[in-house]
């Protein structure tokens, strides 16, 4: 028996979910989910359409971007997932070039906490990374991704785990989270989001973030330890 096969599973059922949910054209995008006890993580590979894949094409790698299983070349963010994983306790991975949270990416800005569609999944303005340096540009690229995310995160004081998305300056955004699964949630989440902050700001450009009271409410209700949101 494979015991690969879960984690197969897992990223290939994540990745259909791009196209379905409207993340994603052609192959630009990948979902990658992982085992942290065999230390490894199953990705989309390079360039196949979602259409052409099977559980069996995902490719399976380890927290150092090594090919362990797999007979395609793994996708040409791998080694940014792997980095991802390396540092952070997080079991999926998405990365999308979806139109409004990429435009947010490509303006090099923050996404504002405007509303409480946004309150319910974070308490702060989607982080933007600020633009890679050209060491880094031509040193390896992908892995260098992967701290630029971090470093990110690490120099606004944010943790990765209350704060599971973040937009990649002039590039694109990167989500994650528990479980594959999850990590596709908060693409869709993220992707909304940015929509209706856009749309916030033509209608009302000198709009007003809000304030903390509602932004916590909204959050802990859903969060918090006396959240009620759900069944």
């Amino acid at each position: 028996m494979d015991k690969y096969q879960h984690i197969r599973e897992a990223a290939f059922d994540a990745n259909l979910e791009l196209p379905k949910l409207n993340l994603v054209i052609f192959t630009f995008g990948n979902v990658s989910a992982a085992d942290r006890d065999l230390g490894v993580f199953a990705i989309k590979p390079s360039g196949v359409p979602y259409v052409e894949l099977t559980p069996a094409k995902m490719v399976i790698v380890d927290f150092d971007g090594n090919i362990v299983d797999g007979l395609l070349r793994p996708s040409s963010d791998t080694k940014t997932h792997a980095v991802l994983y390396k540092h952070w306790d997080i079991g999926g991975i998405c990365h999308t070039h979806s139109t409004y949270a990429t435009s947010w990416a490509q303006a090099q800005r923050d996404i504002p906490i405007y509303g409480t569609t946004h309150a319910d999944h974070l308490t702060v303005d989607v982080p933007c990374a600020k633009p890679m340096d050209d060491s880094a540009i031509k040193g390896d690229y992908e892995y260098e991704t992967g701290f630029q995310i971090i470093n990110c995160l690490q120099e606004r004081k944010l943790d990765h785990k209350d704060v599971e998305m973040i937009l990649v300056g002039n590039h694109a955004p990167f989500t994650w989270g528990k479980s594959a699964e999850k990590a596709v949630y908060n693409s869709a989440v993220l992707e909304s989001i940015a929509q209706m902050a856009l749309l916030t700001q033509q209608i009302n450009p000198d709009s007003k973030t809000m304030k903390e009271s509602l932004i916590n409410k909204h959050f802990e209700r859903k969060h918090g330890p006396g959240s009620y949101y759900g069944q």
